[in-house]
């Protein structure tokens, strides 16, 4: 599912203008990444958590000329999926 998609089922599951239900899409995408700029934990309850965790800087080694880079230390964003999403993944028919 893409942005686009989301924005027109939340639209139709609660009778909003593409517009309005677009703004509601954004404000909470925008929450979330604040969050996590400002090293929060976002905890969805049912869903899932996202967390920030930090990489150590690490030899690497460019694929294509097999030349040895050096990669930075960085933050990255992860996400641990809840109890109730692990098991509509793993619901047996």
């Amino acid at each position: 599912m893409i942005k686009s998609e989301l924005i027109n089922k939340v639209a139709e599951a609660n009778d909003l203008t593409h517009h309005n239900a677009e703004r509601v899409v954004n404000t909470v995408l925008n929450t979330i990444t604040k969050a996590l700029v400002n090293d929060n934990r976002v905890e969805l309850r049912g869903f899932g958590v996202l967390s920030v965790r930090k990489r150590k800087p690490r030899a690497a080694r460019n694929p294509k000329t097999g030349a040895g880079v050096q990669v930075e230390a960085k933050r990255v964003p992860f996400f641990k999926a809840g109890k109730a999403v692990k098991d509509a993944l793993n619901k047996k028919s």
